[in-house]
This record gives structure tokens, sequence and C-alpha cells, in this order.
């Protein structure tokens, strides 16, 4: 049987094909609901994330951040990250969990801000980091950028703060909500190898 529109429920082969199919979907389409998550820390933390990569053969999603951020020192000192997707059209909701690194130098950060346009580099031109405390309202921008978007070229100022976020996951609990039956279901992983399982909504 399936499930909302096109969602499988009750065969885990076909669930974790689906879920997968859905992040990257999420990655590419701005409008879907997998597109911005809720990332969070080991510290409790929480905030919404870009989502930039998936890479399903290595069980891993990418998010770009400030190098200057408090989750960069956090993830340093503890890498446990959580991230919760869910799509209310739907009734679906992923909370996966793995172990995040940074990479601020390298040939991940270097493709991924190569990849990056000049409107998304913008907020690493910030010259104080983010979290820092303000005395009025402020994007943080220089002045030059207030209201423009920087040029390719101006952009590059702002490579020494960016980083790459990269999760591998190792666990994926996947809910799908339905007024006749909710399904759940548990993916964790070991090695390159996932097992599956259900549980009770």
């Amino acid at each position: 049987m399936s499930g909302g529109p096109g969602i499988p429920r009750d065969d885990l082969d076909a669930i974790a094909a689906d879920l997968w199919a859905r992040l990257v979907r999420g990655k590419a389409d701005r409008k879907s609901p997998f597109h911005t998550p809720v990332v969070g820390t080991a510290d409790g933390d929480l905030r919404v994330m870009v989502l930039r990569q998936v890479d399903a053969k290595a069980h891993s999603l990418r998010f770009h951040t400030d190098a200057r951020s408090p989750k960069v020192a956090q993830i340093g000192t503890d890498g446990r990250v959580h991230i919760l997707f869910y799509d209310a059209g739907a009734k679906l909701q992923l909370r996966c969990s793995g172990t995040g690194t940074i990479a601020a130098t390298g040939p991940v950060a270097d493709a991924a801000w190569s990849a990056s346009p000049a409107t998304s580099r913008r907020c690493y031109l910030a010259p104080i980091a983010p979290s820092a405390a303000a005395a009025a309202p402020t994007s943080g921008l220089p002045a030059d950028y207030e209201g423009r978007f920087p040029t390719l070229a101006e952009s590059e100022a702002g490579r020494p703060n960016f980083a790459a976020l990269v999760v591998t996951l190792d666990r994926i609990d996947w809910l799908y909500l339905a007024h006749d039956g909710h399904r759940r279901a548990l993916f964790t992983r070991s090695g390159d190898q996932w097992a599956a399982g259900w549980l009770i909504p």
C-alpha cells in the first residue's frame, strides 16, 4: 500500500529509496519543504539551514556556514548533529542524526565556494562574526554591499569566512502521518550498510 502523494508506507526498501530521492529533490528545488531543514548541534541550539548537497553513497548532507559562527566551534568540540525535515503536504517527517565535520579549507570547501553564486557569498563579507552583539539593527554587511550584491570578484573577499558543514548520517527516523494509521520506520547505518526496521508511531 502507498501513502500520500507517491509515498510508500509498507515496504522498507521502497521507503529508503523514496526518502533519499526526496532529500535529493530538496537540495535542488528551493520550493521543496526539504530544502530548509532545522539543524541542531549537541548543545541544543537549533537553526534553519539550506540543504546544499546530498550524497546517498557517502550517506552525507552538506550545508554552508560562516566559519566564525558558534556552531562551528560547537561541532569542533562535539560533532553530533541532528536534522529535522518536515513536509506538511506529504505529512512526512524525517529525523536524521549523524556526525558533523567542518571543512573551511581543502577540496570540499573550495568546490562548494566555487559553485556558490555571488548572491549567496554576500553574507560572508560581514566583517564581524555571526552572533556578536550589535548596538543597533544591522545586516552586519559593509555599507558598500547594503542594497546590492557583490560581483563575483568582490565576493572573493568572503572566502576566509566560508565553511562547509558535512553531516554523515547514521540514523534516519521516518514517520508518515495518515488518518487511517501512521507508519514509522528506523534506518541505522553500520559502515556502508543500512539496517531497517519498524517502530510504533
